[in-house]
């Protein structure tokens, strides 16, 4: 599908003087949407008020929490997964477009810019795993990290959350899969490499474009395209079967990427790959149409409505088996594409799964049996 730009690699627009003054540099939302659970809030309602207001900056927060669980059931059936674990919530990535932005309502914040500065630090984290994994009617199903944020955000170099649920999955032969857009991933080769050998973990690292100008924009912190296939270099190369995400495709921004995507990921040691289509739920569709019409604003009408038309006219959709694949034409060319690569660089070719039947609980010999 070719894109709706001349040049599919220009540029983001440069801000003018006083936009650029007020936008803010790596950081992917702009400004913080209304929390709909929330009854009181604090606004600035004019600049020229006489109340005094401090214009913040906009630092990183860690906010360490006790928390109770931390391996959540899916119910979803779509996203191909039964059990999740976050150490994180908030991801200061900053992806424009992430679903998960619409769950930090429910710590009290909103999912723009608070998302992505306030992150909260489940500290006890690999205590409640092992917990978790002692239940005696625990069957090792596979559990996904980063199923909501990614689990090697920036936090990840201060507090190693996922280092320890790492050896407590590794302790237990408990099977993993993960999904991340950071290179910090690879500072645990050496567990995912013993893993690897066991067969009890797969890895799957987001890659949405090759335009390092798009990227810093859509996902400013994340890494860039070139780390990405050095992790899936290096880590393939350890034993560790490793896969793409390419999602989300975005209709005149990244669809028109995804034969290079596939094939330098293969060309790099991938096996496997995945996609999602663009969806804009909850305040997320404030955040992502603010975010395109500044860096995009030549083609912002378009894009805009190519997604409507995907979504039966709309920029959101809850519908199972729909959302994240979206219809129409243009979702289906997409979906085209993807069946057509895939089998030309051999993607998803073998019939592989997690090893279960080496779980055991620490002290029990005999391990356990599926």
């Amino acid at each position: 599908m070719k894109n709706i730009t001349d040049n599919p690699n220009a540029k983001p627009r440069p801000k003018d003087h006083d936009e650029a003054a007020t936008y803010h540099h790596g950081r992917g939302a702009q400004f913080n949407t209304k929390n709909k659970f929330l009854i009181n809030e604090v606004s600035k309602e004019h600049v020229e008020a006489i109340d005094d207001w401090e214009e913040k900056t906009l630092p990183t927060v860690y906010l360490e929490q006790e928390v109770k669980t931390i391996v959540n059931k899916v119910e979803s059936p779509d996203v191909g997964m039964s059990y999740s674990m976050n150490p994180y919530a908030g991801c200061e990535h900053g992806c424009i477009y992430c679903y998960a932005r619409n769950v930090h309502e429910y710590w009290g914040y909103s999912a723009g810019i608070d998302f992505e500065q306030k992150i909260i630090v489940k500290k006890n984290a690999p205590q409640l795993l092992r917990k978790f994994l002692q239940h005696p009617k625990w069957d090792a199903t596979p559990i996904m990290l980063s199923g909501n944020t990614d689990c090697y955000q920036p936090a990840e170099q201060k507090y190693r959350l996922t280092r320890g649920l790492l050896e407590v999955c590794n302790e237990f032969n408990q099977p993993v899969g993960i999904l991340t857009k950071n290179s910090w991933i690879l500072k645990d080769k050496d567990v995912l490499a013993d893993m690897g050998r066991k067969n009890i973990v797969s890895a799957m690292v987001s890659i949405t474009s090759f335009n390092e100008d798009l990227r810093r924009v859509m996902e400013p912190r994340t890494t860039t395209a070139k780390q990405k296939l050095k992790v899936i270099n290096e880590l393939s190369s350890a034993g560790v079967r490793m896969g793409i995400m390419m999602g989300p495709m975005i209709p005149g921004l990244n669809e028109h990427e995804m034969q290079r995507i596939m094939k330098a990921a293969r060309d790099n040691g991938a096996t496997f790959t995945a996609y999602t289509f663009i969806r804009l739920n909850g305040a997320i569709k404030f955040l992502f149409r603010d975010w395109l019409y500044k860096n995009f604003p030549e083609r912002a009408d378009k894009v805009w409505h190519l997604i409507e038309k995907s979504h039966d006219g709309k920029v959101n959709d809850t519908r199972w088996g729909v959302r994240m694949r979206g219809e129409g034409p243009i979702a289906q060319l997409v979906a085209q594409q993807y069946r057509k690569y895939g089998k030309l660089y051999g993607m998803n070719a073998e019939d592989w799964s997690l090893d279960r039947s080496l779980f055991k609980r620490p002290g029990d010999a005999q391990g356990r049996l599926f």
